[in-house]
């Protein structure tokens, strides 16, 4: 369908109708395939990365700077840095690729009304404070709040024009928030997980993701945890056993540099 008076009518151009004063044309764009085979558990992995999409889960101040909450309450977030670094490397070729970038962070209103007792307890057990919405001592601003500090991405991680931000408030990216939606919206089938923490809301998003029958695939040089290590073990068996596949951000990095597609 062509004409003067057609136009895009649609969130995204892959989930686009073509629609004129005369005629709606329901055909969506078909991006063509870009197939790149990497290694990975339980075998060897064949991904179309125009129907793929990056996840980079709560890699936010709160969660990985030394002056952030996780840190102030005794945890090691010593490997936060060298994460941020490994994850920065695959940017710009997924980018370059096509593949959309989602930046997953956590974010609760400040009132905290639409969070009930169980999450509030996980960091907070007697309901004494310094667990989510409390302010740390020198700080501005409650821990985890939507638009501060501890929610914004690390320094060491820069998202560009046309990345996606999704604000959640549970260990799930997927509970109450768009996230399913804008991933139907860009049309895309093939999750890549990277983040903290990987047994956490690393695992709780994959999961969901994998129930709603998306393919899910963790990239593990792309992922860690303040558990301890037997934590992400279970995490990497569990993927590659019930939800997914587990390869590496640097064979998938390399892969793409085979196909032209460079750092």
């Amino acid at each position: 369908m062509t004409g003067g008076g057609t136009r895009l009518l649609g969130p995204t151009p892959r989930n686009s109708w073509r629609a004129s004063a005369d005629e709606v044309d329901l055909c969506r764009l078909v991006l063509p395939a870009q197939p790149v085979t990497v290694p990975a558990k339980p075998q060897r992995l064949r991904l179309d990365l125009a129907r793929t999409a990056l996840v980079v889960v709560d890699m936010q101040n709160d969660f990985c700077a030394p002056e952030g909450w996780l840190a102030s309450i005794g945890l090691d977030v010593s490997g936060a840095e060298s994460l941020a670094a490994a994850i920065a490397g695959m940017l710009p070729p997924l980018r370059d690729a096509g593949v959309p970038v989602i930046w997953l962070n956590w974010g609760s209103r400040p009132d905290r009304v639409n969070i009930p007792p169980n999450v509030l307890h996980a960091y907070d057990l007697a309901g004494t404070g310094g667990g989510i919405g409390s302010v740390l001592p020198g700080a501005d601003t409650p821990v985890l709040q939507e638009g501060s500090w501890g929610a914004a991405v690390v320094d060491d991680l820069r998202p560009v024009d046309g990345d996606i931000h999704v604000t959640k408030h549970r260990m799930s990216g997927f509970f109450d928030t768009p996230l399913d939606s804008i991933l139907r919206n860009l049309r895309v089938d093939t999750l890549l997980f990277t983040g903290v923490n990987a047994d956490q809301c690393v695992l709780a998003t994959l999961t969901d993701a994998a129930c709603l029958g998306y393919d899910t695939v963790l990239l593990e040089d792309g992922v860690a945890t303040t558990s301890p290590d037997f934590c992400l073990q279970a995490t990497l068996y569990n993927v590659e056993r019930c939800f997914g596949f587990v390869t590496r951000g640097d064979s998938l990095v390399s892969a793409l540099a085979d196909l032209g597609i460079e750092k």
